[in-house]
């Protein structure tokens, strides 16, 4: 029984991992941008959480909510300012435009608040529940349910809203979907705001779960995050759901066999297998590219 309950630990970290990983995913099908900055977004939101919990007095859910509003606004600031001018240019100086963002967060942060670390408070009791003779943390399966129910929400914004028509439209020729009328400014502004939310949703909950966060703390899981999505299928709403949780699970049972020190490593021997023998991702497919 206790393989059931890694399995379950490993889901629940990797439903963080897919969270974040959907932003990496939706932008770089929208704008073919891989955004760096990404993890320092997920580093605010869990900022703005542990803020509006220890603070301002506030629930998990509403703080949960606070956070994805507040990153979603970065992330249009940050598409807007950092990424707008430039769409025409080369894919390098974009790359590079992203470091340079994340970057300029973590430093601003540092510069602001300071480079310690603070302690989540904990406004969930942490019950432990007896599933089929294992132990489960009642923790990890409100971090799977709120995941869950999030990347469901992401899957009917894209598929049944007015907006979702608008990003898929986008990501498969942006110069057709403008001569039909859409807006293609605001659908790749609203794909980072979505991207964003997310990746704060997935800041607050990492806060509940690990207890303890710090400025730097969105570059090993923005890194783990962009291997989910190519393990998955850079592009592949669905390949980054996937992939994150099979990242997760792989951690866990890596840790659970008695080698906690190689689970970076491990996710990081993942990405050079999917590298070399599948390198579209387990739901990408290959496209041919006009040079």
């Amino acid at each position: 029984m206790e393989w059931l309950q890694q399995l379950v630990n490993g889901i629940s970290i990797g439903s963080i991992y897919a969270l974040i990983a959907l932003g990496y995913t939706m932008v770089y099908g929208i704008i073919k941008l891989i955004n760096f900055a990404h993890g320092d977004v997920f580093m605010i939101g869990a900022f703005i959480g542990f803020w509006a919990i220890s603070r301002w007095d506030m629930g998990f859910i509403p703080a949960l909510l606070l956070a994805m509003v507040i990153c979603a606004v970065l992330g249009v600031i940050i598409e807007r300012v950092a990424y707008k001018r430039l769409r025409n240019s080369t894919r390098i100086a974009a790359l590079i435009t992203a470091i340079g963002v994340s970057l300029l967060i973590e430093n601003l942060m540092i510069f602001f608040r300071g480079a310690q670390s603070a302690v989540y408070p904990p406004t969930i009791e942490n019950k432990t529940i007896d599933v089929f003779g294992a132990q489960i943390n009642s923790l990890s399966l409100l971090i799977l349910a709120v995941s869950i129910g999030l990347m469901i929400l992401l899957q009917f914004i894209v598929h049944k809203t007015k907006i979702g028509k608008a990003m898929r439209a986008v990501s498969h020729d942006a110069e057709a979907a403008k001569l039909m009328g859409i807006n293609v400014d605001n659908t790749i502004s609203a794909t980072f705001a979505i991207g964003s939310a997310l990746a704060g949703a997935a800041g607050v909950i990492f806060g509940l779960y690990y207890t303890r966060i710090d400025p730097l703390m969105g570059i090993v899981p923005g890194i783990k995050a962009f291997i989910a999505a190519v393990l998955g299928g850079i592009g592949s709403i669905p390949g980054a759901m996937v992939g994150g949780m099979l990242l997760g699970v792989v951690e866990t049972f890596v840790s659970a066999m008695g080698f906690s020190s190689w689970r970076d490593a491990a996710a990081f021997l993942i990405l050079i297998i999917i590298l070399i023998f599948k390198p579209s991702g387990l739901f990408g497919k290959n496209t041919r590219e006009k040079v």
